[in-house]
C-alpha cells in the first residue's frame, strides 16, 4: 500500500466534489450524500472514543456469480428468502452487514453510519488488534474474487475513498485493505481480480487535482 498520501495533502471538499463529478459528502451523523440509504438493523455502536482508522474492502455476489437482484441488499436488511436458493441455506440466521455496497453499475449503497459499527469483518486482525468491525468502514463491492469489476465500480469506490480521506483523519491509502488481509486463510476477497494498481491511480488522481485519469479499464480487467 502506498502510504504517501494523507489527508494534508488533500484539497478542500469544494475541489474534491467538483472533480469528475464527485458527489460524496459527509453528514454529521455518518450518511454520505450521493449514496442511495437503505439503513439496516444489523450494527452497534463502536467502542467509546473510537473513530475508523481502516477501510476494507470486500467481494459479495448473491446467488455466487449472479448480479443485480439486489439480494445482497436484501440480505443486509434481514429480508433474503433463503428458499429462493440452494446456496442460500447456509445463510439462515445470519446477521451481517457492510457501511456500502458498490453495485456493478457503480450505484452506491449506504447501510450503516460510519459512525457505528458495521457487522463485515468476522474474525480479524489488523496491526496486532483484533476485532476489525470495531475501528473500520466496510466496503463491498458487487463481484467475485476471480472476475473483473468494472470500471464504473473503480470510479465510484475512489470518489467515496477521497471522501472518508477527508472526513476521518487517520484513513489513508495505508489503511486501506482487502479482506483477505485482516482475515489471511479465512477470506480471500476481493481477490486476484481486484486491480489495486488502478484503484490507486484513480485515486491519487482524486487527491490531486489536474493530474489526468488514468485510462479505463475493460470489463476483462486490463488496462
Amino acid at each position: 500500500m502506498d502510504g504517501k498520501t494523507r489527508v494534508a495533502d488533500l484539497p478542500n471538499v469544494g475541489s474534491l466534489s467538483r472533480m469528475q463529478g464527485m458527489a460524496f459528502e459527509h453528514d454529521s451523523s455518518g450518511w454520505f450524500s450521493g449514496a442511495r440509504r437503505c439503513p439496516s438493523s444489523n450494527f452497534n455502536a463502536r467502542p467509546v472514543g473510537v473513530e475508523p482508522e481502516l477501510v476494507v474492502v470486500h467481494s459479495i455476489s448473491l446467488p455466487p456469480g449472479c448480479y443485480g437482484g439486489g439480494e445482497v441488499e436484501a440480505l443486509f436488511c434481514n429480508r433474503l428468502d433463503c428458499s429462493r436458493h440452494p446456496f442460500y441455506s447456509q445463510l439462515v440466521g445470519l446477521r451481517v452487514s457492510a457501511h456500502f455496497l458498490i453495485e456493478r453499475s457503480g450505484e452506491l449503497i449506504q447501510f450503516v453510519s460510519c459512525q457505528d459499527r458495521a457487522w463485515h469483518a468476522g474474525e480479524s486482525h489488523w496491526r496486532m488488534r483484533s476485532n476489525c468491525n470495531d475501528f473500520s468502514i466496510g466496503i463491498e463491492l458487487e463481484g467475485m474474487d476471480v472476475y473483473a469489476y468494472e470500471t464504473a465500480q473503480y470510479k465510484t469506490l475512489s470518489g467515496l475513498l477521497a471522501a472518508l480521506f477527508l472526513e476521518y483523519s487517520r484513513l489513508s491509502m495505508e489503511t486501506l485493505v482487502g479482506h483477505s488481509d485482516i482475515a489471511p486463510g479465512r477470506k480471500t476477497d476481493p481477490g486476484p481480480a481486484f486491480n489495486w494498481a488502478f484503484l490507486h491511480r484513480l485515486l491519487r488522481n482524486r487527491l490531486r487535482p489536474g493530474v489526468p485519469e488514468p485510462p479505463l479499464i475493460s470489463s476483462s480487467g486490463t488496462n
